[in-house]
């Protein structure tokens, strides 16, 4: 998903609209572009933090809103053959994914399950995970489609699994938008986002900075008990 600096209003005027969503932004800015461009930076940050948590090649990784496969390039060729599991909403960013970045041949040998889902339908991949990764995805949510990431993912992560997810870090509870938008901005505090995962079933730990271009904090749910 793509992100932008939150726009702060003081002369009155109209605020800006945001990019398009959909099939209509893709092809405004791009299948890069949508999730927020800094193609190799963000893909390549987010491959290194996995693995200094302990990514291995045998473990299965889960890419909520994988978008046009950034840190999927990255992982694919390091996993086992279908080790890979992404889900995303669009299904053009999925397609320019496969077609433009990845290419026929490390498909056909590395299978990676790629479902587009705009309801978290981790169910129908069926997959146990080790590892799932959440980059720039609670950026653009309120808390109801938080909880409900969570809530889907619980039945899937593995005992000793890690749910890593970004957020735009607030000292004070922010005022965000009541819709999603895939171009909009979401903060939430550290205790919101403990709270979102206590809900349904997981501890959080608090992780912090972690040398995002855009200073977004990193967290780590897993399952409580």
């Amino acid at each position: 998903m793509a992100w932008r600096w939150p726009w702060r209003n003081y002369s009155g005027s109209p605020e800006p609209p945001l990019d398009p969503q959909g099939p209509a932004g893709i092809a405004q800015l791009g299948h890069r572009g949508y999730v927020g461009g800094l193609w190799e930076e963000i893909g390549g940050l987010q491959f290194n933090f996995l693995k200094a948590q302990g990514l291995q090649p045998e473990q299965v990784l889960l890419d909520i809103a994988c978008g046009s496969l950034r840190l999927g390039v990255k992982a694919i060729p390091y996993l086992q053959p279908g080790h890979y599991l992404g889900v995303e909403k669009e299904q053009q960013l999925l397609d320019a994914g496969v077609q433009q970045e990845l290419g026929a041949e490390l498909v056909a040998s590395h299978r990676p399950q790629l479902l587009c889902s705009a309801d978290f339908a981790f169910e129908q991949l069926g997959v146990p995970v080790d590892m799932a990764m959440a980059q720039s995805l609670f950026t653009h949510l309120p808390p109801a489609l938080i909880e409900r990431c969570l809530e889907k993912l619980h039945p899937w992560l593995k005992p000793q699994g890690r749910f890593y997810a970004t957020f735009f870090e607030v000292e004070q509870p922010h005022s965000n938008p009541d819709q999603a938008h895939d171009h909009g901005f979401f903060a939430y505090t550290r205790q919101q986002m403990a709270a979102f995962g206590v809900a349904q079933g997981f501890a959080m730990d608090y992780i912090g900075a972690w040398g995002h271009p855009r200073n977004q904090m990193m967290v780590a749910y897993r399952l409580a008990g």
